[in-house]
């Protein structure tokens, strides 16, 4: 199935999106980048996965220090928590609506998120659990704040792929150790990948994530 990728604004947001060819519904998949990248950071995880879906990466919306974007106003806590991430939340919600997307299956979205971006997608899941579907956490961190929400059980049955380095050198390991026993706490069912890698993620754990979606995401609907 062809699919064509477009740069387009949708009010205040600046998006990539690729979106196949046919009336659809397809499913969507959101890409969301780490502190400092933009809409065009995130595609080179999509190489293992088919295009038979809807794939939106959108511009973080606070411009950052060393150029680039994030999903949080600077503020003075080096790691930010679940509220600092609330405006991009609801921001995101907007814009992931049938009204921007009329072609796509919005019941449940699927993300992809990498270091500031992962943190972003675990506060999307606890704030709006049955709108999410299978998840991608990438040298990422659970965001501070969040315990209350987990001991709810939100994300019960939800598929989570976390992936890390353990020479990272901007996220601890331990940090991705962490988020899978708060995901595991929260019902979620992960997958995890620890490799010798920096802040980046490994080839055989972008196999695994390839091997992950093609069981729990997107590409395990059939969509013809």
């Amino acid at each position: 199935m062809n699919a064509s990728q477009v740069t387009r604004k949708v009010g205040s947001w600046v998006i990539q999106q690729r979106i196949p060819a046919g009336d659809g519904p397809h499913p969507l998949l959101l890409l969301l980048h780490g502190w400092t990248g933009d809409e065009n950071s995130m595609w080179i995880f999509t190489s293992r996965l088919t295009n038979n879906f809807i794939t939106v990466a959108p511009r973080g919306l606070f411009p950052t220090p060393l150029g680039g974007f994030g999903w949080h106003p600077q503020g003075k806590r080096s790691w930010p928590s679940l509220e600092d991430f609330k405006l991009s939340v609801e921001a995101l919600r907007e814009l992931i609506s049938s009204q921007n997307f009329s072609s796509a299956d919005l019941s449940q979205v699927n993300v992809i998120g990498f270091s500031q971006g992962a943190a972003l997608m675990y506060s999307m899941a606890l704030y709006h659990s049955p709108g999410v579907g299978a998840l991608a956490g990438l040298s990422g961190f659970f965001p501070e704040g969040s315990s209350e929400l987990v001991e709810g059980r939100p994300l019960l049955g939800k598929y989570v792929f976390v992936a890390h380095g353990r020479m990272d050198d901007l996220v601890p390991v331990t940090s991705a150790r962490l988020a899978v026993t708060i995901l595991e706490k929260a019902g979620a069912r992960v997958t995890y990948c620890e490799e010798n890698v920096g802040h980046k993620l490994s080839a055989n754990c972008f196999r695994g994530m390839g091997e992950f979606f093609k069981k729990h995401g997107p590409e395990a609907v059939d969509h013809k």
